[in-house]
């Protein structure tokens, strides 16, 4: 099935998309390990069920050469041992960031204090931001209907300016 809209080839979806991918970038640069950064946006991507961003972040942590394990265990992190306390802690966030609409009462103090525990300021506004990025990343793949299985690692670095 095609999406129901390619947002790049639209101009307007292009100029916002464009916007979008200096974000990323920005993030990228943010100080947060690469790796991290993939694993937010994968369990992200996974729950909100963006086959596209899913496919996009397992490959990007593969070509950066992450283990097949740890990609394969985002879902179930919280019963791994392949996750270091700082990724547990971002990814708790990450579940607890992107689960608002489930009636969930949102980031709860004792996620936040983990994470303040393991990242400063600087590292903790970077995950929020790249949490936030790829929930409104993965409304665009589902709305859309853009599919998973095409994504080439490299396409988003490249988009930005």
């Amino acid at each position: 099935m095609e999406p129901r809209i390619d947002l790049n080839a639209n101009a307007v979806g292009a100029r916002l998309g464009k916007r979008f991918a200096n974000v990323g970038l920005a993030l990228q640069q943010s100080g947060l390990p690469k790796s991290l950064l993939e694993l937010v946006e994968l369990r992200a991507s996974q729950i909100n069920g963006c086959g596209f961003c899913a496919d996009a972040h397992t490959k990007e942590l593969a070509a950066a050469g992450e283990p097949a394990v740890r990609i394969n265990l985002v879902a179930t992190w919280r019963e791994s041992t392949v996750f270091t306390e700082p990724e547990q802690a971002a990814l708790a966030l990450t579940e607890e960031g992107t689960r608002l609409a489930d009636a969930s009462p949102g980031v709860s103090d004792e996620t936040w204090s983990l994470v303040r525990k393991h990242y400063d300021e600087d590292e903790a506004a970077a995950l929020v931001y790249a949490i936030a990025l790829t929930n409104a990343a993965n409304r665009l793949g589902v709305i859309t209907k853009t599919k998973g299985g095409s994504y080439e690692p490299g396409t988003f670095e490249k988009m930005a300016d």
